[in-house]
């Protein structure tokens, strides 16, 4: 809870700020948007209706007179409003608070979220040196009128290692670190966070947020889970945010790209993004089923990654708190109801697709349908001779065919060129011993087919979108259920509670998903520039502005500090969506900057750090441990790209899950060491070293960061962990620092960042010589766990020796200075 350090006039009570949640919280169940749950015919989240003039419930400026007054403050229990058995009630500062909004004249509003952001002026503070940019301006200005001071400057090394985290995910070298030490110019940390951004691992570290909220994984989901082609789409989401494609252009190609003018390769890539959702191949499913769900979901992604709104309840009814109606989900249903996608089978590779094939994998395919078209020409021949006919007839009006089955008649009707592979067995057993020759050059062209079937399904086709040339008509489902349409058509259209929606086309034009992408980015529209903003910051200080990133809505957290919220908005329009100057906005504020160190009476009085009155401390994400880890054992492979890898897994994990249908098979070489970026997802069990990470069922924009014994399981035993200490103490023992105090020095600045104190440096040298003497005792232990790992040792080094040391290392990828964000 947050102790206000001033006591100031209490402002005008502003209706989106105050009193709309109270009616959210505590009315909207029985008087809100949905109609069948309304009561009383009296609704209070529309002005005309909550302030109507025939039998008023609220009368502006006349509390006592008022009917919403008199039945909050009742103390009969059939008139007291919420009712008593709602299990609701308002507290008096509530109660105060709305008699307060009705004598002001009940002023109305909008929720804060659906009015468009009016840029703030910069407000005025006391301590004018601080601030570095505009955002501390903000920061400063409630940190004052709270009376609370801005935390100290955090210490250049832990700076480096937090920034270099934050923008590529990896920490930095000792020979980046010292570089940036030995820059004495005032701008050396401006320089460190450009370097930073241009860097290709920008990209790949800023692609895992995305890659959450996109639901992307290598398998469809469900029972079957079969696997799928979309890297090829990972790594353009990986290329565009590091050659900073705007943002407004980035929501366009991945929502419309293929309704672009002319659109290129990349821009119907970009469209896989839509298609990253579970697919059903299960038994008995129906395709029209499955093809509303992927509608649904595709629907409900965009609505919590551009709109903040929580829209699956109106599937099947008005939102109960937010004005979006059943007619509104539907209208928004109907952009993505016109693509060809049909819902049969369990195809992960679906149409429509984009082949990425490899130049290799596209040879394999021409020379096998080149010998699949010989093999058909020489039984074509052979057929000529053994099915007599006149010149362009089929094979089966041969006077030699009348006796023949009707199956093998059927195959006849085609020349051999069309025949299914499958048919083939029969007509070759059929003449195997009467016409061995012809049953040979049967068998040959199944085999050749065989083959170019085969060849056909290898190599990458990425699920896009496409439209159909006439689009189906949407129609608003009962209760969500596909196979019960109401006679309700719905047209592509945007919620009318949300301002800045362009003005429709006159008929017949109609708007399509590039319309609905256009609209989403337009200077003017309340949500997407505020989402997107809100979710970096959350990006570098753990929580955003707004700490409900997913809901905006009425039930959404406010703000911590809405001024500030709006005039990033702002700025990220009016700099053209710059993503990336957007992020060196906030990692170079003041703010960003701060230490993160906390004394017991700050953390009473602000322990979420929602004052932002000291930098960001939490674990670091599991997979970038892991690439920590691997970095600092030297095994990273900056490999970019390319299909997913399976590094190390516990075995029977998949078999567990999938009942025995899917079996692990282990990568060797360098994709065990490749960032985790570039894992194999199986969307129902996901990698087992990534803890806290969502299942990528479905969009993810806040993930949970959890703090267990359990996470030790993985830091301390998971072979990727245990191999990179083993690597990163070999780094050590072959380095030329002649004693252990300098070796030790190294390790600790390679893991930190920072010089170990006198006290670490003597509990260092205390546990490696407790690990000495275990190992030195027992010989054998120390080999078989430098065994660990399928990266070579060097065998010049004493087992013993570098299995303390690695020990040593072990320790440190564990220190809570290394899994915490500093």
């Amino acid at each position: 809870m947050i102790v206000a350090g001033t006591l100031r006039a209490a402002p005008p009570v502003s209706f989106g700020r105050d009193i709309l949640p109270i009616f959210s919280d505590n009315c909207f169940h029985c008087h809100g948007p949905d109609e069948k749950a309304r009561k009383g015919k009296l609704r209070l989240d529309v002005e005309i209706e909550a302030l109507r003039a025939k039998d008023p419930v609220i009368v502006p400026g006349k509390s006592a007179a008022s009917e919403l007054v008199k039945r909050i403050t009742s103390s009969k229990p059939d008139e007291l409003m919420p009712p008593p058995d709602s299990r609701r009630h308002l507290t008096p500062a509530q109660v105060a608070l709305l008699r307060r909004w009705v004598d002001e004249g009940a002023r109305w509003g909008k929720h804060w979220a659906y009015e468009p952001p009016q840029r703030p002026s910069l407000p005025a503070v006391r301590q004018a040196q601080w601030p570095r940019n505009e955002v501390d301006r903000f920061i400063l200005a409630r940190l004052e009128d709270e009376k609370l001071p801005p935390a100290t400057e955090a210490s250049r090394e832990l700076l480096a290692r937090r920034v270099s985290l934050d923008l590529t995910g990896l920490p930095p070298t000792l020979e980046e670190l010292d570089a940036f030490l030995a820059d004495k110019t005032p701008d050396a940390y401006e320089r460190l966070v450009d370097r930073l951004l241009a860097s290709p691992r920008y990209g790949e570290r800023m692609a895992w947020d995305w890659l959450e909220a996109a639901r992307y994984a290598d398998t469809n989901g469900y029972q079957g889970d079969g696997e799928r082609t979309m890297w090829p789409w990972r790594d353009w989401v990986t290329r565009a945010l590091n050659e900073n494609l705007p943002f407004d252009q980035f929501t366009v190609w991945q929502l419309a790209g293929d309704l672009l003018p002319n659109a290129t390769r990349d821009q119907k890539l970009a469209t896989g993004f839509n298609r990253n959702h579970m697919i059903n191949g299960e038994g008995g499913r129906i395709a029209e089923e499955n093809r509303i769900e992927y509608i649904f979901d595709q629907t409900e992604t965009l609505a919590t990654v551009w709109l903040g709104i929580t829209l699956t309840c109106a599937r099947c009814h008005d939102h109960k708190f937010d004005p979006i109606t059943l007619r509104d989900y539907y209208g928004l249903f109907a952009f993505f109801n016109g693509t060809s996608v049909d819902g049969g089978g369990g195809n992960a590779q679906s149409p429509p697709v984009l082949d990425f094939a490899s130049e290799e994998q596209l040879r394999a395919r021409t020379d096998t349908q080149q010998r699949a078209t010989e093999a058909a020409a020489s039984l074509a021949v052979l057929e000529g001779k053994l099915f007599p006919r006149e010149k362009g007839k089929p094979a089966v009006d041969s006077p030699q065919a009348k006796e023949l089955p009707e199956p093998l008649k059927d195959l006849l009707r085609q020349s051999p060129a069309q025949r299914k592979a499958d048919k083939l067995d029969a007509l070759s057993k059929h003449y195997q011993s009467t016409q061995p020759d012809y049953a040979k050059a049967v068998t040959a062209l199944k085999a050749a087919f065989e083959a170019r079937d085969a060849a056909s399904k290898v190599g990458a086709r990425v699920m896009v979108m496409e439209e159909m040339a006439k689009p189906r008509d949407t129609f608003i489902l009962t209760r969500g259920t596909y196979n019960k349409p109401t006679d309700q058509k719905a047209l592509p259209t945007f919620p009318a509670s949300l301002v800045g929606t362009p003005k429709t086309p006159e008929p017949p034009a109609r708007l399509n998903r590039l319309t609905l992408a256009q609209w989403l980015v337009a200077p003017e529209h309340p949500l997407t520039a505020r989402i997107t903003v809100n979710r970096a910051w959350q990006t570098f200080f753990g929580t955003g502005l707004v700490k409900t990133a997913e809901d905006f809505g009425v039930q959404g957290e406010r703000p911590s500090h809405p001024e500030l919220l709006d005039w990033l908005a702002t700025e990220f329009v009016r700099t053209g969506w710059d993503v990336k100057r957007l992020h060196r906005l906030i990692v170079t504020s003041a703010t960003y900057r701060q230490s993160s160190k906390i004394t017991p009476a700050l953390l009473e009085r602000d322990p979420d750090n929602r004052l932002l009155s000291r930098g960001p401390r939490l674990r670091w994400p599991s997979w970038m441990l892991r690439d920590t880890a691997l970095t600092l054992g030297g095994l990273l492979v900056e490999k970019r790209g390319g299909p997913s890898v399976k590094p190390y897994q516990p075995a029977g994990v998949w078999e567990e899950a999938t009942f025995g249908t899917k079996s692990y098979t282990q990568d060797h070489g360098e994709a065990l060491y490749r960032r985790s970026l570039y894992v194999f997802w199986r969307r129902i069990v996901g990698p087992t070293m990534f803890f806290d990470a969502p299942n990528r069922q479905y969009c993810t924009v806040r993930s949970a960061l959890t703090n267990t014994p359990l996470h030790a399981l993985v830091t301390l035993n998971d072979i990727t962990y245990v191999e990179a200490a083993r690597a990163m103490a070999q780094r050590l023992l072959t380095q030329p620092d002649k004693d252990d105090s300098a070796k030790l020095a190294r390790a600790w600045r390679m893991a930190t960042a920072r010089t170990p104190s006198v006290q670490e440096m003597k509990l260092l040298r205390d546990a490696l010589a407790q690990f000495r003497a275990e190992f030195v005792k027992d010989n054998a232990a120390a080999l078989k766990l430098l065994k660990v790992g399928e990266s070579l040792r060097d065998e010049k080094l004493a087992p013993a020796e570098h299995a303390a040391w690695m020990t040593l290392c072990s320790l440190l990828l564990n220190l809570d200075e290394v899994l915490t964000k500093q």
